[in-house]
């Protein structure tokens, strides 16, 4: 594993580096959630390496990436879709949560996506807001992003259904069942917008990645890999 920084769309992205072990499919890049930072992915990384680049981004204002102050899931996006392009090759993407919906806005607007999952999002609506208690202590990303994201997932754009409903990828949505804050129905209302998407459930809540690692993997890898697989038989 290495670290590499990646100058994006006014910022620079802090990104670690998992260099194939034995290169047999396209790389892939993963955004983790609020809060969260690339090491959250260490595990599904280091597998996923074994046969695929895997490239795991701190989006800004988290881990070593720039804090700029000013956050949105729209300045998020933007700045993966400059990752994208300076990377210049098609790759496959697995957003969590925030990263998530950055990943379908990606996907939405850069051909340069193959593959897409999205691990625990929903169709976003309407919610009642409440504002979040900052945790005591030291973050390992700013609390300015949480103030200026939240409300764009409390009052959701007018446009999501059209940005889901525009992803030309295949997309598999990996639900974490009724143990998540985020309900199941939510992540199906999503399936039924995209065109060509699919899902499954592990129950186990929202970080699904980090508590089934391996049901997780087994569920990405069957998915990434099926266009190959029967292009080949």
């Amino acid at each position: 594993m290495r670290r590499e920084t990646r100058h994006a769309a006014g910022v620079d992205l802090s990104v670690l580096v998992w260099d194939a072990v034995s290169p047999a499919h396209p790389p892939v890049v993963l955004l983790p959630g609020t809060g969260l930072t690339a090491e959250n992915w260490s595990e599904v990384a280091a597998d996923l390496s074994r046969d695929r680049t895997v490239r795991a981004v701190d989006l800004r204002g988290h881990g070593g990436s720039d804090r700029p102050g000013t956050y949105s899931v729209e300045l998020m996006t933007a700045d993966v879709l400059a990752l994208l392009a300076s990377m210049g090759e098609e790759s496959d993407v697995v957003g969590h949560s925030l990263g998530g919906l950055v990943a379908c806005r990606v996907a939405a607007r850069s051909p340069l996506v193959r593959r897409l999952v999205l691990e625990d999002v929903g169709l976003l609506r309407p919610r009642m807001p409440a504002a979040p208690v900052r945790p005591d202590g030291d973050l390992a990303f700013d609390w300015a992003v949480v103030e200026q994201v939240r409300p764009e997932v409390d009052t959701p754009a007018a446009d999501w259904p059209k940005v889901l409903a525009g992803i030309a990828a295949p997309v598999l949505a990996v639900g974490g069942g009724p143990t998540s804050f985020v309900p199941q129905e939510w992540v199906d209302d999503l399936v039924a917008v995209v065109p060509r998407a699919t899902t499954v459930t592990i129950d186990v809540g929202h970080e699904v990645h980090a508590a089934r690692p391996r049901e997780f993997l087994d569920a990405v890898r069957a998915f990434l890999d099926a266009d190959e697989v029967d292009s080949a038989s």
